[in-house]
């Protein structure tokens, strides 16, 4: 019997001691409405897997917080209400597969980065990192970083090695990386080094992947160069081919017409040069050897026949 006084007694021992008989009962401090909100989400999420009516709920707790805030409720339980709703939101959207949606459906209720909770700020950079976009929350976590008001936070170190580590690096971003630990006095000396060293590993790798890359252009670059060295060739032998058969085709006159063309192109002589007579020359006597030799073969085969 004792023990059930003791323990029935033990509630009212933190607002001040053992209850006394002279004493008025203290009156239980009113309950946001918001906190059973929270408590109805945290259920609809871990044990009903309904992740949609978690996220309404969240909603629907963020306007009872806008329009039924408490005046005699502390400002600490207030912002700690706010944090878990994001917390629950921000894996109701991520379960639904809406992950992209997160950051914006959180800036909606604190209007700015710089006011964003450390935990739901660490929260946007994990999942976000974790879909290989860590390029979206780039901009809202430097805006939080640089507000002199968040540097004096507790957290404000682990969440600026969580940021280099999760998207400066990933995103190559080495010189704002290096700054950032550098100018920054949450980092303690050992840390500080360590998460240099971590960027430094990093640049080397940045830089023998890019040498890598020239070195495979090289030769990709050299065997372009090389194949239309050799592709020139053979192709003003087709040409020249294709025009020494189409000449032999033609009739006398109209062949050495062609050749006196081919000739102007290729080789650009002048033809009204009397330097270019003995040329015009030895390329008419030529044509008509060809042509001589061509009706005597024909005719032989002619007579075989």
């Amino acid at each position: 019997m004792k023990s059930d006084c003791s323990t029935s007694a033990a509630p009212f021992r933190g607002l001040g001691g053992p209850l006394r008989s002279s004493e008025p009962v203290r009156a239980a401090p009113a309950r946001s409405p918001a906190v059973d909100l929270l408590e109805e989400a945290a259920d609809l999420l871990v044990v009903h897997l309904d992740f949609r009516a978690a996220l309404e709920t969240c909603e629907r707790a963020w306007q009872s917080l806008a329009n039924h805030a408490l005046p005699e409720e502390p400002a600490g339980t207030s912002l700690e209400v706010k944090c878990s709703l994001c917390v629950v939101g921000i894996q109701a959207l991520a379960e639904m597969d809406r992950w992209q949606e997160v950051l914006s459906w959180v800036l909606q209720y604190y209007q700015v980065p710089e006011k964003l909770p450390p935990k739901v700020l660490e929260l946007c950079i994990l999942l976000y990192s974790k879909m290989q976009e860590p390029r979206a929350v780039l901009d809202v976590v430097g805006a939080w970083l640089q507000d002199p008001a968040n540097q004096d936070l507790p957290e404000y170190g682990a969440l600026a090695e969580f940021h280099v580590q999760r998207v400066l690096l990933p995103l190559g971003c080495l010189s704002e990386a290096e700054e950032l630990v550098v100018g920054s006095a949450a980092f303690g000396e050992e840390r500080r080094l360590d998460v240099l060293q971590a960027i430094h590993t990093a640049r080397q790798q940045q830089q023998q992947e890019h040498s890598g890359s020239e070195e495979a252009q090289k030769p990709n670059e050299e065997g372009s160069i090389s194949h239309k060295f050799l592709s020139l060739p053979m192709l003003v032998r087709q040409l020249w081919d294709s025009a020494v058969s189409h000449f032999f085709s033609l009739p006398f006159k109209k062949s050495l017409l062609a050749a006196l063309i081919l000739c102007l192109l290729v080789v650009r002589f002048d033809p009204a040069s009397p330097s270019s007579l003995p040329f015009l020359y030895k390329l008419a006597e030529l044509f008509r050897w060809i042509r001589k030799a061509a009706s005597s073969r024909l005719y032989q085969l002619r007579i075989r026949d």
